[in-house]
């Protein structure tokens, strides 16, 4: 497998699963302003959506977006339980906040990296972000991770979420249960070997 990702970006979540899955694979970086890959191709005939993460499978099929790359590769690693078992109704919970993270965090933070973004665009997604972070802070006050006591790859997306705050002015310290869980994350050997790789540790 090969996965095409741009370093610090949301391609970081499926990093960490395929670290924590320990499965064999490759990565290629992409330069996401000229679209073009590490290897000099064209990003575009990787994958027309023109973003990461993007999945080359060894069949030559390719997977997007983040949420439906993670679950794969958490199921081609069943014994590391890296997310609930298909069908029970802990996958369904578990599939609730990989699509929370994407559409109420990850999405929020979009204005705060788009030179074309309003102040009233920032402004408002601030007040969202404000809003689902207290949630989610709410939610890890009695549990080490979003599912309970085992990690798992919703964790690792939002570890990568989180590790944009302070770009974007939030300070995990006023969220101390956010802040107790990224520390707790960044400590992983596999979160540790995927940020290094990246060059951000």
């Amino acid at each position: 497998m090969k996965l095409f990702l741009k370093p610090g970006a949301c391609s970081l979540s499926p990093h960490i699963a395929l670290e924590e899955a320990g499965l064999s694979y490759e990565t290629e970086n992409v330069d996401l302003a000229s679209k073009k890959t590490a290897s000099g191709g064209n990003f575009f005939e990787v994958n027309p959506k023109g973003y990461v993460p993007a999945l080359l499978l060894d069949s030559g099929e390719l997977l997007t977006e983040g949420p439906a790359i993670v679950q794969y590769i958490a199921d081609q690693a069943p014994a590391k339980k890296l997310a609930p078992a298909n069908g029970s109704l802990a996958r369904y919970q578990f599939q609730g906040w990989l699509n929370f993270i994407a559409t109420e965090i990850h999405k929020s933070c979009t204005p705060f990296f788009s030179p074309l973004a309003k102040d009233d665009w920032k402004g408002a997604a601030r007040i969202n972000l404000d809003r689902r972070l207290g949630l989610v802070n709410e939610h890890l006050a009695d549990k080490p991770y979003l599912m309970g006591d085992e990690f798992s790859v919703a964790d690792g997306y939002l570890f990568t979420t989180l590790s944009w705050m302070k770009y974007i002015g939030i300070d995990l310290a006023t969220l101390p249960n956010l802040a107790a869980f990224q520390a707790r994350v960044a400590a992983r050997p596999a979160v540790q070997k995927a940020l290094k790789d990246e060059g951000l540790a």
